[in-house]
């Protein structure tokens, strides 16, 4: 583990390096590259005999964390291979499963799940959080106990005795199966009412804009949209007339399903969109 957690950060800072550094003139080429740069990782800790899975985890933490060349393409990427391969790990898990060895183990795995879902979770989540018991109260505590949702990490962890042939490990791996599906079943169809009930639901921040335009991270500007109200015409319907937040410029008008390439005399129109350019720390929420 700590092998593993050295070579994550110091690996970490090597790609961090790489993909700010590297020119490379074709910007498909950076997914790759971090891609490879996942599997190099991997491969020189583990044979240096630390934790592999901690070293990727780590310095895919802070290569998240800073900025770096084509990122927004890079996620892009990233987070359309994360659904493939999650698809691909539970179709090899579900083939693993024989349905009718799951009602020979129904009872101590449903205790088990019971158990974890209202004690074992609960008090582990209490324990852990104890350092953070200022910024965290007790109904946001009781949330996150709520929604440990036990997924593909322990099944693929149950299939560890059976690779290694351990006496009863089709009956570890079945417990561990049937105790996710109860997980899922019980846990992950009240996410929404369980916040609801603990008063901490509030409704979804809103990103990006409605003109489905965006700039790179290094630019150090923001786009917000901003709709024309009749407030905003008492003095005038043309674009110099109304007010915009100091520092901003209106890159494009959107009327209906037109969009409109803005100047001073243009008339607007009640319930316009405007597209707002400006420096982040000068641009107010529209």
């Amino acid at each position: 583990m700590r092998g593993g957690a050295a070579a994550g950060y110091a690996l970490g800072k090597l790609a961090i390096l790489m993909l700010n550094r590297l020119n490379i003139d074709n910007q498909a080429l950076y997914p790759i590259l971090l891609l490879a740069f996942v599997f190099f990782t991997f491969s020189v800790t583990d044979l240096l005999r630390g934790n592999g899975y901690l070293a990727v985890y780590i310095a895919g933490i802070m290569v998240g964390n800073h900025k770096f060349m084509n990122r927004r393409n890079v996620y892009t990427f990233m987070d359309g291979l994360t659904w493939l391969m999650q698809i691909i790990m539970f179709l090899c898990l579900g083939l693993l499963v024989n349905p009718h060895e799951m009602f020979k183990v129904a009872l101590p795995a449903t205790l088990i799940g019971v158990f974890m879902i209202l004690i074992g979770r609960p008090l582990s989540v209490y324990l852990c959080m104890i350092p953070f018991a200022k910024r965290f109260n007790h109904r946001s505590r009781m949330f996150v106990s709520w929604v440990g949702l036990r997924g593909a990490v322990p099944i693929i962890f149950a299939t560890y005795p059976v690779v290694a042939n351990i006496h009863s490990a089709n009956v570890i791996f079945n417990i561990v199966f049937f105790i996710t599906i109860v997980s899922l079943v019980i846990q992950g169809t009240t996410v929404s009412l369980a916040a609801r009930k603990l008063k901490l639901s509030a409704p979804m921040e809103k990103t990006g804009n409605d003109f489905g335009v965006e700039l790179p991270e290094e630019i150090e500007t923001d786009l917000r949209d901003m709709t024309v109200t009749a407030q905003m015409l008492e003095e005038g319907d043309t674009l110099k007339d109304i007010t915009l937040p100091h520092g901003s410029l209106v890159m494009i008008v959107k009327r209906g399903s037109e969009f409109l390439i803005p100047n001073g005399s243009l008339k607007l129109h009640l319930n316009d969109k405007l597209l707002l350019i400006s420096e982040k720390k000068e641009l107010p929420k529209a």
